[in-house]
């Protein structure tokens, strides 16, 4: 790849996420659609399956889940520029629009207004949520096994309030028992949706 045509990608890929930063409102959770609108169906840099798989990782580190799902991106798209570039166009907005609403909020935070439009921003937030761990959810649950394991997984996180690290640590070790049982018994063994 030249120098021109590389710096004219690095600059694709801040501008994708650039884009994508200012939808951040409550929490990066609700930038998991934007985010994957944006790299698999317009761009298809990658694909429906490992964009799932990216989400997974950036949940399971420390760090808000938006900036290490751009900065794995970036980083699987073009190295450490990539990841440098995609974090970086995905945190300037919002920095950008906190310092400007944090200056604008002084002088307006008692206006009714600015309160019932936080009602509806908070609503949409749980519908973007909702979606995106419906769409995550169809690559993801595709037998029986990751069924249980799922409603499993949510009432164990209802109901005990464990921390959604060792919840993913009791995963990873839950999904490598599966496996190896069923394949000790016989059984066939899926590992995504595609397989027969």
């Amino acid at each position: 790849m030249s120098l021109k045509t590389n710096w004219r990608y690095l600059l694709q890929i801040f501008l994708s996420f650039f884009k994508i930063g200012p939808v951040t409102f409550g929490g990066g959770y609700a930038m998991i659609p934007m985010i994957e609108r944006e790299v698999v169906q317009k761009r298809k840099w990658v694909k429906t399956k490992e964009v799932s798989e990216i989400f997974a990782i950036a949940e399971s580190v420390p760090g808000a889940i938006a900036i290490n799902s751009a900065t794995f991106i970036g980083y699987r798209l073009a190295g450490v520029k990539g990841a440098i570039i995609a974090m970086t166009g995905v945190l300037l907005p919002t920095f950008l629009i906190v310092v400007a609403l944090s200056i604008l909020f002084l002088f307006i935070k008692d206006n009714p207004f600015v309160e019932s439009a936080f009602v509806g921003i908070r609503a949409a937030i749980v519908a973007l949520i909702a979606f995106a761990a419906y769409k995550i959810g169809l690559t993801a649950i595709y037998d029986k096994t990751t069924l249980v394991i799922t409603i499993l997984t949510a009432a164990i996180l209802y109901f005990l309030h464990i921390h959604p690290v060792l919840i993913i640590v009791g995963g990873i070790g839950l999904g490598i028992a599966v496996v190896n049982v069923k394949k000790l018994l016989g059984y066939a063994t899926r590992l995504d949706r595609n397989d027969k």
